[in-house]
């Protein structure tokens, strides 16, 4: 812009010059053309995409509030409907804070090792109202703190998930512990391997193009971490521990899937014709997921329930999360279908079996949807499948860079998730004693009750 500006005060000073006319004009005539050029060179930060970008974010971040909070507190007994909201709530403000002061330097820092981004923006450092963040088309930026904000939502939102896994029987205290250490030692390193252009994960070539390996992946393997070192429930396997509202937790899926056009579709960081194809996979994966499951749980028990179609809701979200912005309609039907499928049969055959306690199937729906939607990008990415990768996309060779994406996400989240969970255990304990998971949560850890008779 000052260059513009210098040019412009070079056309006044020569259309004011005793030059000739014919010299004034040609003189002009450069200027402009120079003035052209500049403005052509000059990254566009388009309204635009400023403003879906805006809109991407507070839908992103209403998924957190009140979405993941009424989908989780539904599923729960009534006893622990606030626990769950607190903890989603306080979960939420404790990473958002975290996120300036150093996450999103930790994940997004500039710097060139493949598995952080460094100390180069803590405190967001050198971030102003005029520094742009690059988007997928050259020459086309968002203002970085925008991008910043976007990115702080899915930080905020990912280790909300993780809660259901040990739901109704943790100490409130060490859900906070446990989720600081762990988005400062999982999300943040694994955000910067698959999304920064310095990650390990990133220059492998793996698609993940909204959070699959990032959020879902990772969240539901901490999970299933939580729920086994955390113990089962008190009465687990006897007691009846079925949701106490569905209507709550229909009202929250809604809200999820709602929300999830931020997720998805705002990850395309601009708005264009590559924000609509994710926009029309999430509609019709998450739709064939939530008939494929219905169908399934009909023909095997006789009857569809609100609680699988609201389970199939989620697992096709989860499912094309990664692949939402490089595959076809068509592709997206199969995969949600595919995904509702194998997470019904983990949630309801593979759990049991094992039997661990994954209080509302994080894993069994995240992770384990969260690895059908990996893997399947690498699969229906390919464009004689009707995705938008030609003539040189090698399906196999995609497909195996995803699993390595995979792999190294399950171990390193792990690992994390084991440590931050036993440093929990030696600070205040995990679990709440016997006689208050009886009365339940909502009085003995915040004292106060969800509902009055």
């Amino acid at each position: 812009m000052k260059t513009l500006a210098k040019l412009s005060g070079l056309s006044a000073l020569v259309a004011g010059s005793a030059l000739p006319l014919w010299a004034q004009e040609a003189t002009t005539e450069a200027a402009t053309a120079a003035a052209e050029v500049a403005e052509a060179a000059a990254p566009v930060m388009d309204k635009g995409d400023v403003a879906w970008m805006l809109m991407s974010t507070v839908l992103v971040f209403f998924m957190i509030l009140p979405g993941i909070a009424l989908f989780y507190g539904g599923l729960v007994r009534s006893k622990n409907m606030l626990s769950v909201l607190m903890q989603t709530t306080l979960i939420g403000c404790t990473v958002m804070v975290i996120w300036v002061l150093y996450g999103y330097s930790f994940a997004f820092g500039g710097g060139t090792s493949p598995f952080w981004g460094g100390f180069g923006k803590l405190f967001l450092a050198g971030v102003t109202t005029e520094s742009m963040a690059a988007t997928f088309s050259d020459g086309f930026v968002i203002p970085e703190y925008l991008f910043i904000c976007f990115q702080m939502t899915f930080a905020a939102l990912t280790p909300a998930l993780i809660i259901g896994g040990f739901a109704e029987r943790i100490k409130f205290s060490a859900v906070l512990i446990f989720s600081v250490i762990w988005v400062t030692f999982a999300y943040f390193p694994i955000a910067h391997m698959v999304w920064d252009a310095s990650g390990l994960i990133f220059n492998w070539g793996a698609i993940d193009f909204a959070g699959g390996t990032v959020v879902h992946i990772n969240a539901g393997v901490a999970a299933l971490i939580g729920a086994m070192m955390v113990g089962k429930r008190l009465g687990f396997g006897k007691d009846n521990m079925a949701p106490h509202s569905m209507v709550m937790t229909m009202i929250g899926a809604s809200m999820l899937w709602f929300g999830w056009f931020g997720f998805n579709v705002g990850s395309n960081l601009e708005a264009n014709g590559g924000a609509t194809l994710a926009m029309i996979n999430t509609f019709v994966a998450t739709a064939a997921a939530v008939l494929a499951w219905s169908l399934i749980e009909a023909l095997a028990r006789g009857k569809a329930s609100m609680l699988g179609a609201a389970s199939g809701m989620i697992a096709g979200l989860v499912a094309v999360t990664p692949a939402c912005g490089t595959i076809g309609p068509m592709g997206a039907i199969v995969l949600g279908a595919v995904a509702s499928a194998v997470c019904y049969f983990f949630v309801t055959t593979v759990k049991n079996a094992l039997g661990y306690d994954d209080s509302l199937d994080v894993f069994g729906i995240h992770g384990v949807g969260g690895i059908i939607g990996a893997v399947g990008t690498g699969i229906f990415s390919a464009a004689t499948l009707g995705g938008v990768n030609g003539d040189d996309y090698s399906i196999v060779g995609q497909t195996i860079i995803q699993i390595q994406a995979i792999v190294v996400t399950i171990i390193w989240t792990a690992v994390v998730s084991f440590v931050a969970f036993k440093i929990a255990d030696l600070i205040v304990g995990l679990r709440v004693d016997t006689e208050s998971e009886r009365i339940g949560l909502d009085q003995t850890s915040h004292g106060e009750s969800a509902y009055h008779a």
